[in-house]
């Protein structure tokens, strides 16, 4: 199914030589970018490397980020093999991925170029082939302005933390010498794969299962999914309405996807439709709406998900493993179905590390990143959004009815505060006011609430949930924490 083909050779004409000397002559020429330009706070955050295009993330040093990735994973690697490299839609994608190629093929590893695809297409099909690694392009749900890097192991799961810091202690410039680099790498076109990944996501469903009968709106963000997401859902049998559903960098994830619920809710009203799915910019995540434009976030996705798992007794331990953030009302009635739920710290590369450390078979975050081993190795919004669907096929009621018979959420409230601040941002536990504040809010709601303030990983502000029984408290602290954060942070 996988195999290479004769196609333009594409590498760095001199590449670059293995001793550190030559490494600092070119840094010396402004060859690559001066390490005074790098923040002093980490590169990697929650989910790769993310920032503004033009000022963190730059051809320069996606170029250096390309080199030391190919090195790292180049030297962790059992075999040779190639890097497989997709990308969103955003304007700025095109240009980072023939940088990172350049990288890449500097340090002599051959690249597999797919083009436009989701995020857990390349984790997929760099499980499933010799790859040595994978790299998505992708600033997830953020602004079109905004881009990201994302670097997977040679088992696509999200690359680990020891091999992102060698990669960025080379970009640093913190290695004496690297290794032998021989000739240059190539870069292959092979969008083909593409259509590998599409047919994989429906195996496991077909022939038992098939959608036909159901209406189905899918806002696809002008992202990452637009091709793929239409075309699945109507090879399953369900009858598409598509929103959003060009490639178009300016526009991705612009009031519309995964973030932004109200359009696919008026669509799904308007069209009569059974239930409605919405993508992120890279459709590693999903959210939906039920028949009455309902909101269904990640929490539902999972109780509704692992009721089902539960059920066919495919669910060991009957155990969740979720973030800080699931409600507490979705713990509660998990537990009353006699199950266990897991918190870890959000993202979804935590919620995995657990699942593999307790054998849990499905995880996931409220934003809607869904992880099941049963059916795939990374968080995956295609799959997932297609497996609910199926469920609610099987119930053979309504996705609202379902809704309706899980539970109640407690009221909660997340409100972000912007700080551009990337070293105060991050800092933000050290700073005394908001650490007494959040005390005070903590003794005050005692075991009826709780409070969570966190820097994203992902954007530059400060998040602050506050939930709790009583829609009244949850009001009054979260503007209190807010403003606390406003004052001495922002």
């Amino acid at each position: 199914m996988v195999s290479s083909m004769t196609k333009t050779q594409s590498c760095i004409s001199d590449g670059y030589m293995a001793k550190s000397e030559r490494l600092k002559t070119e840094q010396e020429s402004n060859l690559v970018p001066s390490l005074l330009s790098l923040p002093k706070t980490p590169l990697f955050g929650t989910d790769g490397i993310r920032g503004k295009v033009g000022e963190l993330l730059t051809a320069p040093l996606a170029l250096q980020i390309g080199f030391w990735a190919g090195i790292v994973l180049r030297d962790h690697a059992r075999t040779s093999g190639p890097v497989i490299l997709g990308q969103d839609s955003r304007n700025s994608s095109d240009m980072l991925a023939m940088a990172l190629s350049s990288g890449l093929t500097a340090a002599g590893v051959e690249v597999w170029y797919l083009g436009l695809c989701p995020t857990p297409c390349v984790a997929y099909l760099t499980s499933i082939t010799e790859a040595i690694g994978g790299v998505m392009i992708s600033a997830s749900h953020n602004p079109p302005a905004d881009n990201g890097i994302k670097l997977f192991g040679a088992d696509g799961t999200k690359l680990s933390k020891a091999l992102q810091a060698k990669i960025e202690s080379g970009l640093r410039g913190h290695v004496a010498t690297i290794s032998s680099i021989g000739n240059c790498g190539r870069h292959y076109a092979r969008t083909e794969l593409v259509a590998d990944y599409g047919q994989y996501l429906q195996q496991p469903l077909q022939p038992q299962v098939n959608l036909q009968g159901m209406k189905i709106v899918l806002d696809v963000a002008w992202g990452a999914a637009v091709g793929l997401a239409p075309e699945i859902f109507t090879q399953m049998g369900a009858d598409v309405i598509c929103l959003h559903n060009q490639a178009d960098g300016d526009r991705i994830n612009l009031n519309c996807g995964s973030t932004h619920l109200d359009i696919l809710a008026a669509a799904v009203q308007e069209h009569n439709a059974d239930m409605g799915f919405a993508f992120d910019g890279d459709a590693d995540r999903v959210l939906a709406v039920d028949q009455t434009g309902r909101p269904v976030n990640g929490d539902y996705i999972l109780y509704l998900w692992g009721s089902h798992l539960q059920e066919q007794k495919q669910l060991p331990d009957n155990l969740i493993v979720s973030t800080v953030m699931a409600n507490l009302g979705f713990e509660k009635a998990w537990q009353k179905r006699g199950g266990k739920l897991i918190r870890t710290a959000v993202g979804d590369q935590h919620v995995q590390a657990e699942m593999l450390k307790t054998g849990g078979m499905l995880g996931g975050e409220q934003s809607g990143h869904i992880l099941c081993c049963h059916y795939g190795i990374t968080g995956d919004g295609l799959l997932t959004a297609l497996h609910l669907a199926a469920v609610v096929k099987a119930a053979g009621i309504s996705l609202g009815e379902m809704i309706d018979q899980s539970f109640q959420n407690y009221p909660q409230l997340l409100r972000n505060v912007r700080v551009e601040d990337r070293e105060k941002r991050l800092d933000w536990e050290n700073n005394e006011p908001v650490k007494r504040a959040i005390t005070q809010a903590e003794t005050a709601m005692g075991d009826i609430g709780r409070i969570l303030v966190r820097a994203s990983g992902t954007e530059p502000v400060i998040r602050v949930m506050v939930e709790a029984a009583d829609t009244e408290l949850v009001n009054y602290w979260t503007k209190e924490l807010v403003a606390q954060v406003q004052e001495h942070i922002a």
